[in-house]
């Protein structure tokens, strides 16, 4: 029997299947009001395209944020369009996020509040009220950022405030004013933010965005020092831009010392081809940057070093003191940390671009400088000082209001300090004319009219009038807790 009458029943057979799926599906289809043109249409976008997520999570504003953002784009548009253009506006972060307080927060914006009582206002109801403070710190901020946030707070940035209270002779003798140093000192070093007898910001406190700020909530310092406010960039703070707000001038000039280090001139001739806005964690070497920034090497991580906001890291000299010592030996604020680990970590830094010969060699330097710096000019000068002292020829009761004095104060301060930092940054104009030189003759005069004074046995000349020693000297019982 021949079997292509069996393979003909077949097929017959088949396409009436076919057929009355077909059937039943246009039926159904029609039964419910849906064609079945859109099923068939659904079936191939279910055939090129992955399944749809069954359900979703969407982040979105409160009326109150709102509110916020919409009031703030008429009345301060400049902080409007900083904060659309940040990584928070992005990810649905709105200004309530990070401003709004508890009930029971010392620092609620009481003048805030009333413009919710104001129905003239766009957003003036109740509805919209929402408790505000107008200082965003650290602990606010470590909500989104806890690793941040500790690092930062062992930070010498962080503890600033309680370094200059137990070093600097400005304050603990009154010889500046206290307009002066809110001016000056403090808005580097950060102000101890208080409340007036209204329960408003102290305006003898704010505004400020100090490092070392300390806030009603017993946080230390602020994030946009660096971060500036409303864009909170990442990238910005890469940039060596960031860090000369406060690291420039005769005492501390890291910034120029950058600018004439081979690190600076690299970075001015490429800076255009820098990736600053690589992720977190991410930022390369050689990948994202040809020679580093001022955060490259303190902060961004490489290798098997960890990114870190403690600056006080990767360090094995404190140079700003006036006697060079290891970290963990300055008094005014101990690291716990052991210099060679941090010393390790730093030349891990290094080795991205140099070789270990070439690392080794420049750490060798700087180590023979902080010796020569230290035996040389400070600890003779820092004992003829004391010379002076015990033989009551220079007067205890105030620093600078003698000559002697304040030529002591700039040798370590200024001319010392750029010696050893112009070394550690590889900027020799810096380590020789604006240090070594300038150290040189400036302890020459020193060393002459302290020595006068002891072959005359004459007390040196107290300045009668010195201008504006009007500061409080009461270290602040906030760090130190209260006077005895």
């Amino acid at each position: 029997m021949s079997k292509r009458p069996i393979l003909w029943l077949a097929l017959a057979v088949l396409a009436f299947l076919i057929a009355g799926a077909d059937a039943g599906l246009a039926q159904t289809d029609n039964a419910t009001g849906a064609p079945a043109q859109q099923n068939a249409s659904n079936a191939t976008m279910q055939r090129n395209f992955s399944t749809p997520k069954e359900f979703r999570i969407e982040r979105s504003l409160t009326p109150q944020a709102v509110a916020c953002i919409e009031c703030h784009r008429q009345e301060t548009p400049g902080i409007f369009a900083d904060w659309a253009a940040s990584r928070h506006a992005s990810s649905n972060i709105s200004c309530i996020d990070c401003h709004l307080a508890q009930p029971n927060d010392v620092d609620i914006a009481k003048k805030h509040e009333q413009y919710y009582d104001k129905p003239e206002m766009p957003f003036g109801e109740r509805k919209y009220f929402a408790p505000i403070a107008t200082v965003v710190t650290p602990k606010d901020c470590s909500r989104c950022h806890p690793d941040e946030a500790q690092q930062y707070a062992k930070s010498k940035h962080a503890n600033t405030l309680e370094i200059i209270w137990k070093i600097d002779p400005w304050l603990n003798d009154g010889m500046n004013s206290e307009i002066e140093r809110k001016s000056g000192c403090y808005a580097c070093h950060g102000t101890i933010v208080a409340l007036d007898e209204n329960g408003e910001i102290n305006k003898d406190t704010w505004p400020n965005v100090g490092v070392g700020r300390i806030n009603l909530d017993g946080s230390l310092g602020s994030c946009t020092s660096c971060h500036t406010r409303h864009r909170f960039s990442t990238a910005e703070a890469r940039m060596p831009e960031a860090c000369d707000q406060c690291h420039l001038g005769p005492d501390h000039p890291q910034i120029e010392i950058f600018e004439e280090s081979k690190h600076g001139t690299i970075y001015h001739a490429y800076k255009d081809e820098y990736n600053f806005k690589a992720a977190p964690g991410t930022w390369t070497a050689g990948v994202d940057y040809r020679a580093p920034t001022c955060a490259a090497c303190h902060m961004s991580g490489a290798s098997t070093v960890m990114t870190t906001h403690d600056v006080t890291e990767r360090l094995s000299w404190e140079l700003q003191a006036p006697l060079t010592v290891r970290p963990s030996d300055f008094a005014a604020l101990p690291a716990d940390t052991n210099w060679k680990t941090e010393r390790d970590k730093m030349k891990k830094i290094c080795y991205q671009c140099h070789s270990n010969a070439w690392t080794d060699d420049h750490y060798a330097m700087l180590d023979k400088v902080v010796n020569e710096y230290n035996e040389t000019y400070f600890k003779p000068a820092k004992q003829m000082l004391d010379e002076l002292y015990e033989k009551k020829l220079l007067d205890k009761a105030k620093f600078f209001d003698e000559h002697v004095e304040v030529r002591f104060y700039e040798l370590w301060h200024h001319e010392g300090r750029r010696a050893r930092m112009g070394t550690a940054m590889m900027a020799p104009d810096y380590a020789w004319w604006h240090g070594f030189y300038e150290l040189k003759h400036h302890y020459n005069q020193y060393m002459e009219e302290a020595r006068h004074l002891v072959e005359t046995n004459k007390k040196a000349y107290e300045y009668p009038d010195f201008p504006a020693a009007t500061g409080n000297t009461t270290k602040p019982a906030v760090i130190f807790g209260p006077k005895k």
